[in-house]
């Protein structure tokens, strides 16, 4: 059994595992690369092995930085089955068409502004690839023992994190291999809590936080004294939120927010259409999958004020008191980039940052001072207050990650260090080295390793 590293080494993004088990070949995960415009042009790049020569792909979770390559994946020949939890499976059916819209609307702006060098701009992918990907979804249920071939038992556990994440165990020969996936937080108010392992001989570990200590306020009171803070100014809070998982937990503090009357009663905007039916989405399956009731889901759902249309996207432009929740969360793309240029370059107005910025994204560039960023070729000015807020994250923190580890009853013989970048993976290394004596090691790109 051997893996090789495809992606998410020495960044958080890009994920990309293959297995070779005897004769087969298994792609675990299938993410685009995103921020630095290196890592993203890796995304154009041929595999190191043909798309028809990889027998299945097993997906952990939805969330694009796992998933984003698939269309293009399978334009380019692969023929085989996408396994992926039913959860998964169904906001695979709505990211991915709308990544292969955002890769089409990309390509239109550079060629219409011509701020690219190649003429034409061409999309990496389009809808209809995203559309036809999904033929080769199988959807899987959590905890159950699947045979993928003759000799390689698979099984899907919860990670909490976002809808339908999971752990992925193979057993091959009596050797187990874990992928953690996206790990996500024991104390999630919405999430339930990622299930505890007992063992694995390899595992495959994130390390996204692994220099980082969530914060332990409440959400919720550093929420509230943003948008006091804004509305009193007459501004508007924007809030960057990935699509999914993240918009829809921003309105659930929101929507609590109001009950309690602790921010005043101004209209709130989710302008995303992919957000929009990830949050339906996360009502089917309030019961099963998260912490929340129907009721509770239905509440929290409810707050805002849903933008479908381009024409009422732009209407939000006007300026009054009013807080637009919009896509994409790192600021790669998406309609909070035109929401930017008007809400930027106003001294009332709050850019609040909720998530992970990957290195080389706007996102990145705000968290460090920047006061220009550029839009579609165009240089904006940023006299908006920038606010970040670390407590809302969906994933674990390092303190968070060394607990679920804790619960294992032996150490693998060998952790892989991934999907962090080289700082968070190395103080996640030394941590476990230090607290646990497990052997760790941090792949390189392109890195292959036998599994004995």
């Amino acid at each position: 059994m051997k893996i090789k590293f495809l992606g998410a080494t020495g960044t958080v993004t890009g994920s990309k595992y293959l297995l070779t088990i005897q004769n087969k070949h298994i792609l675990v995960d299938c993410g685009l690369f995103q921020g630095f415009k290196e890592l993203r042009l890796r995304n154009w790049d041929r595999l190191p092995i043909a798309p028809s020569d990889i027998d299945a792909v097993v997906l952990t979770h939805a969330h694009i930085d796992h998933t984003g390559y698939i269309p293009l994946l399978v334009k380019n020949g692969f023929k085989g089955t996408i396994y992926a939890t039913k959860p998964t499976c169904d906001l695979c059916a709505i990211l991915l068409p709308d990544s292969g819209y955002l890769q089409e609307e990309d390509a239109r702006l550079a060629n219409l502004h011509g701020y690219s060098k190649h003429h034409p701009a061409l999309p990496l992918y389009t809808v209809k690839d995203a559309e036809k990907s999904l033929e080769h979804f199988k959807p899987m249920q959590f905890s159950q023992e699947y045979t993928l071939a003759p000799g390689i038992q698979i099984s899907w556990h919860r990670a909490g994190h976002i809808l339908g994440a999971a752990f992925v165990r193979f057993e091959v020969e009596g050797k187990k291999l874990l992928f953690s996936g996206d790990i996500g937080r024991f104390h999630d108010p919405i999430m339930k809590a990622p299930e505890i392992m007992r063992e694995a001989d390899y595992l495959v570990l994130e390390s996204t936080y692994g220099n980082r200590l969530h914060e332990k306020s409440d959400p919720k009171d550093s929420i509230a004294a943003v948008v006091v803070e804004t509305i009193q100014r007459g501004g508007t809070v924007l809030i960057p939120a990935f699509a999914v998982g993240r918009a829809q937990s921003i309105l659930y503090y929101l929507a609590q927010l109001k009950k309690e009357k602790r921010i005043p009663d101004v209209p709130v905007f989710l302008d995303s259409p992919m957000a929009i039916d990830a949050t339906l989405l996360l009502q089917q399956y309030a019961d099963k999958e998260t912490r929340l009731t129907p009721e509770q889901c239905r509440m929290a759902c409810s707050v805002a004020n849903y933008i479908n249309t381009i024409d009422e996207s732009k209407e939000l432009d006007e300026p009054s008191p009013k807080i637009i929740v919009a896509a994409s969360g790192m600021m790669t793309g998406g309609r909070v980039l035109h929401h930017l240029k008007t809400i930027a370059p106003d001294p009332r107005n709050t850019i609040l940052m909720t998530g992970y910025q990957a290195g080389g994204t706007r996102g990145a560039d705000l968290l460090a001072g920047g006061r220009e960023i550029k839009i579609h070729g165009e240089v904006i000015a940023v006299k908006a207050q920038v606010v970040s807020l670390n407590s809302l994250s969906a994933h674990a923190d390092y303190e968070d990650s060394l607990y679920w580890l804790k619960q294992f009853q032996r150490a693998p013989r060998k952790v892989f260090i991934t999907h962090g970048e080289p700082e968070a993976a190395d103080a996640l290394k030394k941590c476990i080295e230090k607290e646990l004596g497990w052997s760790c090691e941090i792949p390189t790109f392109l890195e292959e390793v036998t599994l004995g």
